[in-house]
C-alpha cells in the first residue's frame, strides 16, 4: 500500500507518536510514516486489542520504537509523549456492543484515557494532536449526508465516549491553545483488521466466515447503510492533519469517509462475488445502539485538510478480500 504520498514536508527530523499503534488503523499509520522516512515513530499500546503481529515487521527499523503502557495511567502517557512533535491518538476501546456490555470500561479508556493523553501532550509541547472520533456521535440525527455541526443524541456508551472526546478537545484547544484536530471515522476497513473475537468488525468477519463455510449473521434486515471507508483514506487524513499548519483547521472535527453509502446486504453480496461464493447469511434481530443509515459530507475535510479519498468502496474491498484470502491461505 501507500504508493501515493500524502505529505510534502521532510519527515526525517520529526518524531511521531501513534497511540494504539499495534491496532488496525494505528499500524497502518505507522507503516506509512516509516515507509516515508519519519525520524522517529513511537507506538504506545497496552495490547488489549492491538497485536504485536501488526507491528513485528517494523522492529528492525531504527526509527521505530514500541512502548507498552496504559492510557489510564497518566505517567505512562507522559512517557509516551516525551520528545514527540506529532500525535495520532488511535487508542480506544471500540465496538458499540462492547460499550453496552462494559460502559465503565469504555469510559475509563476512551474518556479518562483521552484526558490523560491530552494533558501529557500539552505538557510535552506537542505541535499537533490528532485523535480518532467516530460517526457514531451523530446518533439519532436522521438527515443525510452527515455534516459536522449537526448531531443528535448518541445511542451507545461508545458514541457518548467519542462525543466526550470532542468536547474535551474543544476545551483544550480554547483554554490551552493546543493544535487539535478530530477525525470522525465512518466504518473504516482494510488489511490488519481483526476477524476474530466477540467484537470483530463486519468485513473481516464476513470474509472469514464465508471462507470457512461457517454461519454468517446479518443484524436486522441488512438494509442499513454505511459509508464504508478503506483504511488508506484514514491514513491520509491522519497524515494531513498531523502536518497541518492551517490556523483555521485547528479545534475542528472532520468527517473521514468517501461520500458514498452501501447497505450491509450490498456489502455481503460484493464479498460473495469476490470470493465466488453462494454462502447464504442468517438474519437476526437488530443490534442495540446501531445507527440505521450513515453517509458523510466530506467537504470540510477536503477544504481545510486537503483530504481526497483515493479508494472507493469497490477498490478498497477488492484489496481487503485479497489480503484476507492470502492470510488464510498461508495458515
Amino acid at each position: 500500500m501507500f504508493e501515493t504520498k500524502y505529505h510534502t514536508k521532510d519527515l526525517s527530523q520529526a518524531s511521531f507518536l501513534v497511540s494504539g499503534g499495534a491496532g488496525f488503523i494505528g499500524s497502518n499509520i505507522v507503516e506509512y510514516l516509516l515507509k516515508n522516512g519519519a525520524g522517529k515513530v513511537r507506538v504506545f499500546d497496552n495490547l488489549a486489542t492491538g497485536r504485536m503481529s501488526n507491528i513485528d515487521e517494523f522492529q528492525s527499523n531504527r526509527a521505530f520504537e514500541f512502548m507498552e503502557g496504559d492510557l489510564r495511567k497518566l505517567d505512562d502517557c507522559r512517557k509516551a509523549c516525551a520528545g514527540i512533535d506529532f500525535v495520532s491518538h488511535q487508542a480506544a476501546l471500540g465496538s458499540v456492543p462492547r460499550s453496552i456490555n462494559e460502559p465503565w470500561n469504555t469510559n475509563d479508556v476512551n474518556v479518562s484515557g483521552f484526558v490523560n493523553m491530552l494533558s501529557a501532550a500539552k505538557d510535552a509541547g506537542v505541535k499537533n494532536f490528532v485523535y480518532a472520533s467516530s460517526s457514531s456521535v451523530y446518533g439519532d440525527e436522521k438527515s443525510l449526508p452527515k455534516v459536522e455541526d449537526k448531531i443528535g443524541k448518541q445511542l451507545s456508551p461508545y458514541a457518548v465516549s467519542k462525543y466526550a472526546n470532542e468536547l474535551y478537545a474543544d476545551v483544550f484547544h480554547k483554554v490551552y491553545g493546543m493544535n487539535i484536530l478530530g477525525l470522525r471515522y465512518f466504518n473504516i476497513f482494510g488489511p490488519k483488521q481483526d476477524p476474530n473475537g466477540q467484537y470483530a468488525a463486519v468485513i473481516p468477519l464476513f470474509v472469514s466466515k464465508i471462507m470457512k463455510q461457517e454461519e454468517v449473521f446479518i443484524d436486522g434486515d441488512g438494509e442499513q447503510t454505511r459509508d464504508f471507508t478503506f483504511v488508506e483514506n484514514a491514513v491520509q487524513a491522519n497524515v494531513r492533519a498531523m502536518l497541518c499548519d492551517h490556523p483555521e483547521a485547528f479545534g475542528q472535527v472532520y468527517n473521514i469517509a468517501v461520500g458514498e453509502n452501501f447497505s450491509v446486504n450490498q456489502l455481503y453480496s460484493s464479498i460473495q462475488q469476490l470470493l465466488k461464493s453462494t454462502h447464504v447469511p442468517t438474519y437476526r434481530e437488530t443490534r442495540k445502539g446501531d445507527v440505521r443509515n450513515s453517509l458523510a459530507d466530506i467537504s470540510k475535510a477536503e477544504k481545510l485538510l486537503g483530504y481526497e479519498p483515493k479508494f472507493d468502496f469497490k477498490k478498497g474491498l477488492e484489496i481487503t478480500v485479497s489480503y484476507f484470502k492470502a492470510l488464510y491461505a498461508s495458515g
